[in-house]
Formats: C-alpha cells, sequence, structure tokens
C-alpha cells in the first residue's frame, strides 16, 4: 500500500437539483459527511492518538490503521493518511465539490509511557465499538495524554538499575557477587545525570555520549580497585540499558511493511544514538588506557579484549529468570501497567530461554543472529497472540521482549578492538552487533505476521489493512459506513 492508505467508503452520489457539474450529467459524487467542525474533531482526534503510539514506538502501519479506524467510526469514510517519522498528516475527501480537509500534527514527544499507551488501546477499542462519542473521546484522551506518570521517577531510576543488574547476570556475571551492583549503581547514576542534562535540553546524541562515559569509566575504576574481575560485562549491562527502548523493531516494522521514509527516520535516528554512545565508550576507553597505561584498573589490554569472548554455561533456569527480570524491569522503567508488565518478564523469559536453549544448552554453538532472530519469532508469535487475547498492547511485550538479547557485549567487543587494539576486526564484530539488532526486530515483526491466522474473528477493517501489527485497533467499526 506504501506510504497512504485510504479508508473506504460508499461515495454517494449527491442531489442533483443542488449543484451542476459540466459534463458530469448534473451530478456531483462525494461522501455524505458531518458537519464541518465534526470533521476537524474527527482529525485532531485521530492525529493526537496517532501521536501518542508514534511517541511510543509504534509502526507507521499501526498508526495509520488507527487513524483509518477513528475516522471511519465517526463517519469519514474518505481519508488519506500519511505518516512519516517527524509528523502526520490526515486529509478529508469531501467529494468533487468542496476542497479536502487537511490536518497535520508533528511529533515532537517521544518519551515512552506503556500506561499511556495501554490507556490509549482502550480508548480506541470503545471508538471502533461505537460506544463513545467524538467529543468524549476527545475529553478522555486530553485526560490520558496530560495525566501524570503513575508512580515516581525514582522508581523507574530502580528499574534501570535493577535492569542493568540482571543482564549482568545474563551476560555470564553470576559468579561475580559484585558485577550486578556495579552495573546496578553505574545504570542508576547514569539515568539520574541523564534527567538532569534532557532538562538542559542537551541533544540526546551527547546525553548518550555522557553516559557511555560515565559507564565504562565506572566499570574501569571498580576493576581498579578490585571490585571486578570482568569489566566488560559491566560496560555491556550500561550499553544494553542505554541501547534499550529504542526503535529496533519499530523501524524492522516499517522497512518491512513499505514505509521506508519513516524506516528510514527511524534507523538514522537510531544510528546516531548509537554513535553517541560508541563515542562515549571509546573516549573513556582511550583515556582510562593512556592515562594508566599498564596499572590502569589492572589491565591488560589484550586479556580484555578476550574477556568473555563466549559467555560462560549458566544453568538454563538461571538465565530465563534473568531474562525475565530484564523484560520486567524495562517495562516498570517505561511505565507499563501490571499485566503487560507481568506478561512483558514472561516473554523476556522465554525469549532468553529460546536463546540459551540455541546456543548454550544445544550442544552445538549457534549463529548468534540467528538464534536471535529465532527466538524473537518465537515471542513475536506468542506475544501477538495472548496480548491481543488480553487486550494489552503487542507493542509493550515485543520491545521488552527483546531486551535482553540486544548486542551490548559484541558492541562493546568491536569498539575495543578499534579504539585500543587497533584492530580491523572491531569492523566486523560491529557489524555482527547490527546484523543481530536488526535480526532480532525482523523476528518480532515475522512472529506477529504468523500470529495473524492463528487470531480469529478477523473483521473487514482488519483484513484490509492486514500486516504485521503490534499496536491499534484489530477490529472493524460497529457503525455503518454506508
Amino acid at each position: 500500500m506504501g506510504i497512504t492508505q485510504r479508508a473506504r467508503g460508499v461515495l454517494r452520489r449527491r442531489d442533483p437539483e443542488q449543484t451542476t457539474v459540466p459534463g458530469s450529467r448534473n451530478v456531483v459524487f462525494g461522501p455524505s459527511l458531518p458537519d464541518e467542525s465534526t470533521v476537524h474533531l474527527v482529525l485532531d482526534l485521530g492525529l493526537r492518538i496517532g501521536e501518542v503510539q508514534m511517541a511510543s514506538g509504534a509502526g507507521a502501519s499501526d498508526v495509520t490503521a488507527t487513524i483509518i479506524g477513528v475516522v471511519s467510526a465517526y463517519g469519514l469514510p474518505h481519508c488519506e493518511v500519511d505518516v512519516i517519522y517527524t509528523s502526520i498528516t490526515v486529509s478529508c475527501y469531501r467529494g468533487t465539490e468542496q476542497p479536502p480537509i487537511t490536518s497535520l500534527r508533528v511529533v515532537r514527544n517521544r518519551s515512552i509511557d506503556y500506561t499511556r499507551l495501554a490507556d490509549v488501546e482502550k480508548l480506541l477499542r470503545r471508538i471502533t465499538s461505537g460506544e463513545i462519542s467524538a467529543s468524549d473521546a476527545y475529553a478522555d484522551l486530553d485526560r490520558i495524554t496530560t495525566a501524570p506518570h503513575p508512580f515516581p521517577r525514582w522508581v523507574a531510576t530502580l528499574a534501570w538499575a535493577g535492569m542493568a543488574a540482571s543482564l549482568a547476570v545474563l551476560l555470564g556475571g553470576g559468579e561475580d557477587p559484585f558485577l550486578p551492583l556495579v552495573a546496578a549503581g553505574t545504570s542508576a547514576l547514569v539515568d539520574r545525570i541523564g534527567r538532569l542534562l534532557n532538562k538542559r535540553a542537551l541533544p540526546f546524541f551527547f546525553q548518550q555520549a555522557v553516559g557511555g562515559a560515565i559507564a565504562t569509566s565506572l566499570a574501569l575504576g571498580a576493576y581498579a580497585a578490585g571490585m571486578l574481575h570482568d569489566p566488560p560485562l559491566a560496560i555491556a549491562a550500561s550499553i544494553i540499558v542505554l541501547l534499550s527502548g529504542m526503535t529496533v523493531v519499530g523501524s524492522m516494522q516499517d522497512a518491512i511493511t513499505g514505509y521506508n521514509v519513516t524506516a528510514a527516520g527511524r534507523m538514522a535516528e537510531l544510528a546516531m544514538m548509537t554513535a553517541g554512545l560508541i563515542a562515549g565508550v571509546v573516549l573513556a576507553l582511550y583515556v582510562g588506557l593512556r592515562i594508566g597505561g599498564e596499572n590502569v584498573a589492572g589491565l591488560d589490554a589484550q586479556s580484555l579484549g578476550r574477556a568473555q569472548v563466549s559467555t560462560p554455561a549458566l544453568l538454563l533456569s538461571v538465565q530465563v529468570l534473568a531474562g525475565a527480570s530484564t523484560s520486567a524491569c524495562f517495562a516498570l522503567a517505561s511505565y507499563a501497567p501490571p499485566r503487560p508488565l507481568l506478561i512483558a518478564g514472561i516473554a523476556g523469559g522465554v525469549a532468553a530461554g529460546v536463546h540459551a536453549t540455541l546456543i548454550v544448552q544445544g550442544g552445538v554453538e549457534l549463529n548468534p543472529v540467528l538464534a536471535g532472530a529465532v527466538a524473537t519469532t518465537v515471542v513475536g508469535f506468542a506475544g501477538g497472540i495472548v496480548a491481543r487475547r488480553l487486550e494489552i498492547p503487542a507493542l509493550v511485550v515485543a520491545v521488552s521482549a527483546v531486551s535482553p538479547l540486544l548486542p551490548g557485549l559484541a558492541t562493546y567487543r568491536g569498539l575495543f578492538e578499534l579504539s585500543v587494539l587497533r584492530s580491523p576486526a572491531g569492523v566486523a564484530t560491529l557489524m555482527l552487533a547490527v546484523a543481530t539488532g536488526l535480526a532480532l526486530g525482523a523476528g518480532v515483526v515475522l512472529g506477529e505476521y504468523l500470529a495473524q491466522p492463528v487470531r480469529s474473528r478477523l473483521g473487514r477493517l482488519e483484513r484490509r489493512i492486514s500486516g504485521p501489527r503490534l499496536s491499534g485497533p484489530l477490529r472493524p467499526s460497529k457503525r455503518r459506513l454506508d
């Protein structure tokens, strides 16, 4: 379908006594619409709902389908929706007699609040089932978007710390009791400093650079103090925390579903944020090793580069628990409500368990790119079914489940090989990290696509806009469009 989707409807033939159009047998074609003020209200309602979804990382196809569902529910059967990464445009066709009404909304705020997304999903179900008027829906949406976060910001900080500690165990640090503590403390400090920098409107690129530099410096310092045996694991855990929540899943969904402009915008942002993180990590490594030389953190450059090239074989149960804790902490840090939080934790445990089974427990070491893709495909398939059955946003489950498998350790190893060892092998390692990240996103989208035939009661609207769906309505409006 490309970037533009069309809400189909019946084009009515208007009264030929009212308008004469030369060469058209005195007939003007066009839809029967509500009054102009209602059209403006409905278009703005759809745009604001789409903005919440875009800010939460939903794909352009989901946003398009959502807006189509909203405008169709309120009697606008013929609208064009154009979604790019930074703006959403909706144009309502009013026939051959009147010009279309076009509205545009710029997406500026990208703060993730999964409670807000869940509330918007509930409102969408009421809208598409015809249970609420446009004016009441607009009032409810205003209440949802202006409500404060469901719990204090320090709870989110603790959640980021818990996520880093879980990742440290998942990456192979279960035998070092101080590693989870150092990783947790580092991530908590990075989060608080990042919040201060964000209040001062520092570009996110530099925030990522500061976060990467702090995480690397603290890990090297802890190693120098004798608290850590494997600082690369602490650095890798912090890298994953800083990379989590980025638009890996949304980028792959947009690319696969044909929204290439939006996919390019998401990937460009992802590349810039990752570049900022790389700059911070490389700077800290370079300065630390130059200042301390052989004695810096007691590290030998070669030994640090070889640290944890292959993670130790942890018990499968430990990996499942660590993966579940990682995803649950990420969902909590993103203000997810209780039920999505629980499902996200289960999905993370499943993803980590499948990944560990394929790589560690399977006897033959599988390619990490393929293992990650298989694990997230399983999660995307199961999550696509369970999330819709429980009426929770599938996007929350998908993004959270990907978090334990993000290639933080591979990213660190590639950076160390390039910046410290000056080895061209670092390029190949970084490319492996990029390929792993893309495979994770593609696996989720494939799993969601495979789950569609399993879901029952597919309506006419869903069949027409079928494709991998992680957010928005799946059922058509119960209101008649003709």
